[in-house]
């Protein structure tokens, strides 16, 4: 059976080859509502497959976006790529999807193999600031969007979270429950980097405390972000003498580890142990007891970046810097009856 072409589909549909090409690619010519259906219906009835390479090869960009995040197995990492991913789909593109494995060879590696591929959107979330990062990113002459964290070296468009606020708001919550303090389960790096998000959870827990005339000094502690090594770290200062009443930790994934150690060494939580995350992964609302934390709009974030990315660069200058703004998820963990909404 010979190949059908977007000649064949002109000819059923009784229009051009360039109104069929504006209906497959959604423009950049409007095309009216009678005249799309008569296209589509003949590319359905004929079977028409458009040729990805072809187009490619001709506009010089491809229908894939590239995504490149620290660690798609955490779960935080694992849903925004998968909002990224339905959001690229709404607008008629795919995902790649490169993990940097916190390494920033590994990520200027996906950053040179994504816009050497064309990609017509590339959304970065780093681990860092990178200074070879921010090098590749202007040698190539590309925009990429900074999703979730806007490190000082890269200047481009981003959309991030107010992380600091809602930190801060989480903190003063486990206040309000009437903790002499709250102590603080940060990240492994203690030196402040602007546009690091797990710093910034770090910064408003410390606003929160300097609000209420508390020190913070001996009440920071340090663990990865993964629920494994955090437990570990969990089981050594709850076993301690200095045992905290109240915890806020950096992410989620460290609440959970938190979580199982307060189990294993029978502390109740939130009855002698008062515990919070921050991300709203999909799980804090199943752990036990349900997880106190912060969330964002995702989806909204997803398509933000998304939209940013394959913006036409010679269109009307964007909004280069997009902030959301933070929700508290209410659950049983910080001393709540019952999950409710946000205050």
């Amino acid at each position: 059976m010979a190949k059908v072409t977007r000649d064949d589909v002109a000819r059923l549909a009784g229009t051009s080859t360039a109104v069929v090409s504006y209906v497959i690619n959604n423009g950049p010519r409007p095309v009216a509502a009678g005249t799309r259906e008569r296209v589509l219906a003949a590319i359905k009835e004929l079977g028409y497959r458009p040729d990805r390479v072809a187009q490619a090869m001709a506009s010089q960009r491809t229908d894939l976006i590239g995504l490149i995040v620290p660690d798609a197995r955490q779960p935080f990492f694992a849903e925004m790529a998968h909002a990224v991913e339905q959001a690229a789909a709404e607008r008629g593109k795919m995902v790649l999807v490169g993990n940097s494995d916190y390494l920033d060879e590994r990520e200027v590696h996906y950053l040179r193999a994504f816009l050497g591929m064309r990609v017509s959107g590339l959304i970065l979330i780093s681990q860092g600031p990178s200074e070879h990062a921010a090098a590749e990113i202007d040698a190539w002459d590309a925009r990429v969007v900074l999703l979730h964290r806007r490190p000082d070296a890269i200047d481009d468009v981003a959309v991030v979270l107010d992380d600091i606020g809602g930190a801060r708001r989480l903190t003063r919550h486990l206040l309000d429950h009437g903790h002499p303090y709250v102590a603080c389960l940060g990240g492994v790096e203690s030196t402040p980097e602007s546009g690091d998000p797990v710093t910034d959870h770090v910064t408003g827990w410390r606003r929160a405390m300097d609000e209420a005339g508390l020190s913070t000094e001996g009440r920071l502690f340090q663990a990865p972000y993964n629920r494994y090594d955090a437990y570990r770290v969990a089981l050594d200062l709850l076993s301690g003498p200095d045992r905290p009443p109240a915890l806020v930790c950096a992410t989620d994934d460290q609440a959970i580890g938190v979580l199982r150690a307060a189990r294993e060494l029978r502390i109740d939580v939130p009855g002698e142990l008062a515990v919070a995350g921050f991300d709203d992964v999909k799980e804090a609302a199943l752990t036990d007891p349900p997880l106190t934390t912060v969330g964002s709009d995702r989806v909204g974030m997803a398509r933000a970046a998304v939209d940013l990315a394959i913006n036409d660069q010679d269109g009307p200058p964007l909004e280069r810097h997009r902030r959301f703004p933070s929700q508290l998820r209410i659950r049983r963990s910080c001393g709540c009856p019952a999950e409710r909404p946000s205050p």
